[in-house]
């Protein structure tokens, strides 16, 4: 058996065996810690072949699994001669090079087919631009920190890494890229997706920063990694009194050492169950509240294709649901005069344009700006952001 049909029955293999719900890359860790003979050209080319399926399921999800399918996969995910597909399918290695369209059309299928909840998407999606991303792994981006951009741009010329600089402090690479041993990460660059390093613009943009001459109250409501929180501390060039929250105790504590490492040095973190009304009191009134609820992640199908294959039109009331709760419990604790800052890393608009509505219509706080940060036209994800003023 030629090393590309053992790439074909092993991707076959891990695609069998995958349980909805896994993180793909949890899942291929687990494989080839079992499987110790694969080199690790063999692991990214038998890895490839999984996230091109996943990418590339709602076009055969009527019919049986087959290896055409892994095959038409590739073929659609590749845009250069491909020696996977010359050994294995070479009438499709000939057209790789084809735009998607013309790619889409020789198999037989409609661009439309890429995405399983067409109903749900937003209206002020693009959507042909949006089901193309699918097909392509989003970058991975740098966000400059204060005073870093020479030391940072150093680094990467020194060590001959590709890297296209976008505005005055981001940062775009290839996808796998190791930058943690070239950089001190949080202290020099943050990694954070393009779009959240875009969910403050317009924070910016209109002058609201500078209307408040105090040190400024942050609650970081669901605070996860802390990006945002990072880049809320560079904003205010330091000028903030921050909280942080999360209803995950280990992420917290992920959070604490990368704020250290950032040099934010004075917070309050609380574990918070925000989707409940009593047990936790935040103590406080904020002039600034975040939320960056839990939602479907549908703006980050590119990244985790395994999410819009394990995905259900019933999970879209859930995390509505839990959103309402979340934003009921949040709003409160917003000074008077203070902004509500409502994120989501959706396209679904029953999470953005609909929670917008349900904020204004039970809360009457004022709506100032909302948009989509269209991750597609970037190679990132796509974002929703809505800033309020109590």
């Amino acid at each position: 058996m030629s090393r590309f049909h053992s790439y074909l029955a092993n991707a076959s293999k891990l695609i069998h065996s995958y349980k909805p719900g896994t993180p793909l890359p949890f899942h291929l860790k687990q494989f080839f810690q079992s499987e110790k003979k694969y080199g690790s050209k063999d692991r990214k080319m038998i890895s490839s072949l999984c996230y091109h399926y996943f990418r590339c399921f709602h076009l055969y999800k009527d019919e049986s699994f087959s290896e055409v399918h892994l095959l038409n996969s590739v073929f659609l995910c590749e845009k250069k001669d491909n020696d996977f597909l010359k050994a294995l399918s070479p009438e499709l290695n000939e057209r790789v090079t084809s735009s998607i369209e013309e790619k889409l059309e020789y198999l037989g299928f409609e661009i439309i087919n890429l995405y399983g909840y067409k109903n749900d998407l937003s209206d002020l999606i693009d959507e042909a631009l949006f089901y193309k991303s699918f097909l392509t792994q989003p970058a991975l981006f740098l966000r400059i920190r204060p005073g870093r951009k020479e030391k940072v741009i150093g680094s990467l010329n020194n060590a001959q890494i590709a890297y296209e600089v976008m505005g005055e402090m981001t940062v775009r690479l290839s996808n796998g890229e190791n930058v943690e041993e070239l950089l001190r990460l949080n202290r020099d660059a943050v990694v954070q997706d393009f779009s959240s390093q875009h969910v403050f613009d317009f924070l910016v943009e209109s002058n609201l920063i500078r209307q408040i001459d105090k040190a400024i109250s942050v609650w970081d409501t669901c605070a996860a990694s802390g990006g945002k929180s990072i880049l809320l501390y560079d904003l205010f060039c330091g000028n903030i009194k921050l909280t942080v929250s999360d209803i995950r105790k280990n992420i917290l504590s992920n959070l604490v050492t990368r704020l250290q490492q950032s040099g934010v040095n004075y917070y309050k973190k609380t574990a918070l169950d925000l989707t409940k009304s009593s047990g936790f009191d935040i103590g406080e009134k904020f002039d600034v509240v975040v939320c960056d609820v839990p939602c479907s992640g549908s703006g980050t199908w590119s990244r985790t294709p395994e999410q819009h294959f394990s995905f259900s039109n019933q999970q879209i009331a859930t995390f509505v649901e839990k959103q309402q709760s979340i934003v009921s419990n949040v709003l409160p604790h917003v000074e008077k005069n203070g902004l509500f800052i409502y994120i989501t890393c959706s396209v679904f608009k029953s999470e953005n344009e609909s929670m917008v509505d349900y904020i204004i219509r039970t809360f009457n706080f004022e709506l100032l700006n909302m948009n989509y940060i269209k991750g597609y036209e970037n190679q990132a994800d796509t974002m929703f952001v809505a800033f309020f003023r109590n």
